[in-house]
């Protein structure tokens, strides 16, 4: 398996380590203990050799809240430098020279386009200021390859069901009480779907080591103060294996999407504790991109309980029916229905639940991502969106209100209401949206009727609304999504789409979602 606000991590970087024995000495450093190792672990890639012990560290550098930087006016000499370092360390680059380099094979080029590729981004191959803003964001620090729906550390996992934890220190962030509280959930968490039960103790060494440093700690694996690594955690085995530490100088809650919820930061690491890494899944707990969700509402994904019960088997104890986690969207469901389709500076925007795919023209793949990764202060199953390219923002909708994003970041006084757009206070919903380049207006549809908004005088036309159908021939059904492309406008009703000129009303063709959203699960 393979995680800012969901874990941006990149797909696992394994790394070998060995103990001979568990060794820890309290140390005591700015008033809080902190745990030590004899001697730092030597880090080597992983490899699963005989009965050879063996550890695999999973960073976690920033289960970081999606924080996004603007985008940036220039490429400079630092930025490149700072550019080859990240790919050197979550994506093997590595130096090559020789006859390889000669011919003019760009190793750099080749790890841009991996990285681009991972995260959803234009796959140029160059450094671009998009590219060097997702470096940038507060990540995780495995690296992003060979990364799959769920997977495991090479099948490392505990021998026992019955295992032990103790939580050294806390963090004065929280009380103590929240802290026990948020780390007891985060544990339940993989219990709840597997025959693993923990138990804790107070005193001595436990199979999970749970502590709160700054900096350097003693596992050879230094934190780097705010904004960076929130936690990381050892996978099952001797020694250190199973311990997970809490970066002290991030600011941890317990259920504010204003720091890092610490039961989610938790409940990730522990599924490194017990043998998982990372997931390409979006919606999965162990994908590499923090992300918040409601604590108190969370429900373990499937794709993190088919990882787990691939180690562990399934609970067998009776248990109360859990609740089911939604499933991440599937492109190659024919039956879906998306919630928006959208434009972005000639990318192609499909909005499913959560989640949205990114369509470049240069690529068949579309990539998938959570919106709040890329929105942190968008809201989720919106009803409509569009790129005003007058004003150059997306603007998304939701209920009886609008937010409107300028890059990454929400544009001030948003969200507003509906009204604001000169819609009726009565509309309790819009259900497409589309961008009308020749005209210059913007086309919201409201059940069986649709308004026309002049982007320039930021008012509705007189005259409106009209019949859908009156405009669009043959469409009958509710609109769900609308945008146009190249010149033609695409209505859609349920899982078809309408392909309409939109100067004469000319219907046609009628299309599948999977026009433009391949299904690429081939």
């Amino acid at each position: 398996m393979s995680n800012q606000s969901h874990f941006l991590c990149s797909p696992c970087r394994e790394n070998f380590l060995s103990h001979s024995r568990k060794r820890r000495v309290a140390q005591h450093t700015q008033s809080k203990d902190y745990k030590t190792v004899a001697s730092a672990p030597q880090k080597h890639k992983f490899i699963q050799r005989g009965n050879m012990n063996t550890l695999n560290l999973s960073i976690l550098l920033s289960l970081a809240a999606a924080v996004y930087c603007a985008p940036l006016s220039q490429i400079n000499q630092q930025d490149e430098s700072f550019a080859k370092n990240y790919l050197k360390t979550f994506f093997n680059l590595t130096e090559e020279s020789g006859p390889t380099v000669r011919r003019g094979f760009n190793p750099a080029a080749v790890k841009l386009m991996e990285m681009q590729r991972f995260f959803g981004l234009q796959i140029t191959g160059t450094l671009d200021t998009d590219t060097l803003a997702m470096m940038k964001k507060p990540r995780c620090g495995v690296s992003d390859q060979k990364v799959a729906r769920f997977s495991t550390f090479g099948g490392f996992k505990w021998e026992k069901n019955s295992l032990t934890y103790r939580i050294e220190n806390y963090t004065p962030d929280m009380s103590a009480a929240e802290v026990d509280d948020s780390i007891e959930r985060a544990l339940q968490v993989w219990a709840q779907v597997t025959p693993l039960r923990f138990t804790r103790i107070y005193n001595g060494i436990a199979d999970i080591m749970i502590s709160f440093s700054r900096q350097a700690h003693g596992d050879g694996y230094p934190f780097d103060g705010p904004g960076g690594t929130l936690a990381h955690a050892f996978a099952p085995s001797t020694g250190i294996g199973g311990d997970a530490h809490f970066d002290d100088d991030e600011d941890f809650t317990f259920s504010s999407n204003r720091g890092y919820v610490l039961f989610l930061v938790a409940a990730h690491e522990f599924g490194h504790s017990l043998g998982l890494s990372h997931s390409d899944d979006p919606g999965a707990l162990m994908y590499p991109i923090y992300s918040f969700s409601n604590p108190e509402t969370f429900v373990l994904p499937q794709d993190d309980v088919n990882g787990i019960q691939s180690l562990y088997g399934a609970n067998e104890d009776p248990v109360e029916p859990r609740p089911t986690a939604p499933p991440t969207p599937n492109a190659c469901d024919s039956t879906m229905t998306l919630d928006a389709v959208a434009t972005l500076r000639g990318e192609m925007l499909f909005f499913k639940d959560s989640f949205f795919w990114r369509s470049y023209p240069q690529s068949a793949t579309p990539q998938q991502t959570r919106i709040t990764n890329f929105w942190p202060n968008a809201p989720v199953n919106i009803d409509a969106a569009y790129e005003s390219q007058q004003s150059d923002r997306v603007l998304l909708f939701k209920g009886r209100q609008v937010w409107a994003f300028s890059g990454y970041d929400l544009v001030s006084g948003y969200p507003k209401p509906l009204s604001s757009l000169g819609l009726p206070k009565t509309t309790k919903k819009v259900d497409a949206a589309l961008y009308d380049v020749a005209s210059r207006k913007t086309l919201f549809f409201v059940g069986s009727n649709y308004y026309s908004y002049d982007e320039a005088k930021e008012t509705m036309d007189e005259g409106f609304p009209k019949r859908v159908d009156e405009t669009f021939s043959g469409m009958s059904g509710k609109v769900t999504a609308a945008f146009q492309y190249r010149g033609f406008t695409y209505v859609y009703s349920g899982p078809y789409m309408f392909e309409y000129s939109l100067r004469s009303g000319r219907l046609f063709r009628v299309l599948r979602n999977s026009y433009f959203l391949r299904c690429t699960n081939y």
